[in-house]
């Protein structure tokens, strides 16, 4: 049977060591205080791992709430904008539980080393459900402002946008051997979870004012989130790894070997704005859920696959294998002159597979790593004495 970690991989993993560094002051004298308080009334008998998978199994839970009172981004509509599309105990629930998830992404690590049970496959198991929740978050926290502030082909731009930053500061990891954890971050969760709590009491419609200048929340919205990317993270990761190079810290990879792992995600990053942007049914407007999720499907299958090259020390994949069947599915739409129902349904089957697809994946993973580790994801076997 194939396997997805060779034999290099795995000696790799077996001398990885965790290096970061965190600098923010968010996450330094409130977050961890915070943290550290939390961990000591989880039993030890629970699992690191298992704190993380609930954490993003409330994501998932409050995205399909969502997707059931508003599948197609219309609740803020000029016509429902006045209405409880949304009832507010939703979004008060959603805010709680991104507040919860958050938590215990933040204390899994903490249990870990409570426990004695740290090792490579907490931090892979942890970042590689982090880069899907990159299009989870985003996509149910998008029916604050719905289409009519924020177009579905704006919003898909915003969401590259997060999946840029994710995706670089793992791209840093594997050229300077450190994961320098961004400001940004910390400030985006809390700010999520105050926006959607906020929401819960005065109503989406809050965020639907004209302000001075005629500028709406909507597009204050979209400069934050580009601005900040580019102030608190493109810049400092190019920074820190023009220092490594400098300093000779870093791993000191050849030009083309430092960028390699960019080449999947611009391939893919091309692919996707060209379907969106010249899909000739104009597909990012009648399903953009499903294009939204299909894309962080395959965002997450490339992030993943960096994340075992960066941790096991190992030449990342110059292409993803997703990518062939996105490719064939949009060389039908464009020269088979395809109805608007064939591609919907193109694109929901291509979702459903990419899924099916990057779920075996990490499944896989995960089982070749607790294997070769002799350890169980979610379960901590009690010590040989």
């Amino acid at each position: 049977m194939a396997r997805f970690l060779s034999e290099d991989k795995l000696k790799g993993f077996e001398k990885y060591k965790y290096n970061s560094v965190d600098t923010s002051v968010l996450s330094n004298y409130v977050m961890h205080p915070f943290w550290n308080w939390c961990v000591q009334f989880c039993p030890v008998w629970v699992a690191p791992n298992l704190l993380t998978f609930t954490g993003f199994l409330l994501t998932v839970l409050n995205f399909f709430v969502f997707s059931y009172y508003d599948y197609g981004f219309h609740a803020m509509t000029a016509d429902n904008v006045s209405n409880d599309y949304i009832p507010s105990y939703v979004w008060a629930i959603s805010g709680v539980n991104l507040f919860v998830a958050y938590t215990l992404d933040g204390i899994d690590g903490k249990q870990a080393r409570r426990t004695g049970t740290s090792g490579p496959l907490g931090e892979l198991f942890d970042h590689g459900l982090d880069s899907y929740s990159a299009v989870l978050i985003p996509t149910f926290l998008y029916s604050i402002f719905g289409r009519d502030e924020v177009s579905t082909l704006r919003f898909l731009f915003l969401i590259w946008n997060i999946f840029f930053n994710f995706y670089l500061t793992h791209w840093e990891k594997y050229n300077t051997g450190v994961m320098f954890l961004p400001w940004g971050y910390d400030f985006t969760m809390i700010g999520s979870c105050i926006l959607l709590l906020v929401t819960s009491v005065f109503g989406p419609k809050a965020w639907h004012v004209t302000l001075p200048g005629g500028i709406t929340p909507g597009v204050i919205f979209e400069f934050v989130l580009y601005f900040s990317a580019m102030l608190t993270s493109q810049t400092v990761i190019l920074w820190n790894i023009y220092k490594s190079y400098r300093d000779g810290t870093g791993k000191m990879r050849p030009l083309g070997e430092a960028v390699r792992p960019l080449v999947p995600l611009v391939i893919f990053f091309v692919l996707s704005s060209v379907w969106a942007i010249y899909s000739p049914t104009d597909i990012i407007n009648r399903a953009p859920r499903i294009f939204y999720i299909l894309t962080g499907t395959i965002f997450s299958n490339i992030n993943c696959r960096l994340i075992v090259s960066q941790m096991s020390d190992t030449r990342c994949e110059v292409f993803n294998a997703l990518l062939i069947p996105y490719a064939a599915v949009m060389a039908v739409v464009f020269y088979s002159a395809t109805s608007p129902n064939t591609e919907l349904l193109l694109l929901a089957a291509l979702c459903v597979a990419s899924s099916i697809a990057h779920i075996y994946y990490g499944t896989k993973v995960v089982q070749e790593m607790c294997q070769h580790f002799n350890i169980e994801c979610f379960h901590i076997k009690p010590k040989i004495k």
